[in-house]
């Protein structure tokens, strides 16, 4: 089925595209959407980026040789996980302002709003672990595996940060 759009005089005119190219174009626009809200909002961006910092100060520093787990993999993950958590708040705000409410009246992919916003975050969560990535350098941390298996295991946290705002997501749309 063909998606249709009234005009001003009433009559209906076919949406170009197909749905998918539609639903990747919507979703590139919500994209771009969350991106701006960012730059609007220092605040978001500003905290998603300190957070890296005081973890890996934190479990450097303060909890140093009283926790020994081989491998530091673990700050990353509850990093990525805490910078996922806002996906289910900014979904919930955006609900509660009646932004969700004016997206469903656009002739726009419903799944598109939750494209922008987990896209949104894992632009932030990438980030985050960039600065998470040269904090630990700074104090010491060093990859001591291949260039693939490093960038094996970036992929997989960014994957695993995408697959959790996802979650995040859903729940942010769940409550009242």
């Amino acid at each position: 089925p063909r998606m249709s759009t009234q005009t001003t005089s009433g009559t209906l005119q076919a949406i170009p595209g197909t749905p998918l190219t539609r639903l990747l174009s919507d979703g590139w626009v919500t994209t771009w959407r969350n991106l701006m809200k960012i730059i609007r909002v220092p605040e978001i961006l500003l905290f998603s980026l300190i957070q890296p910092i005081m973890f890996v100060l934190l479990f450097s520093y303060v909890f140093g040789a009283a926790i020994d787990i081989p491998g530091d993999a673990g700050i990353f993950a509850q990093t990525v996980v805490f910078g996922s958590t806002y996906s289910g708040s900014a979904m919930a705000q955006d609900l509660k302002d009646g932004i969700i409410d004016r997206f469903r009246t656009l002739p726009m992919s419903g799944a598109a709003v939750l494209i922008g916003r987990t896209n949104g975050d894992l632009v932030i969560n990438a980030l985050s672990m960039v600065v998470m990535m040269g904090t630990g350098f700074v104090v010491g941390w060093r990859v001591n595996s291949s260039v693939p298996e490093f960038l094996a295991g970036v992929t997989l946290l960014l994957l695993f940060a995408y697959a959790f705002s996802w979650v995040m997501a859903f729940l942010g749309m769940s409550v009242k």
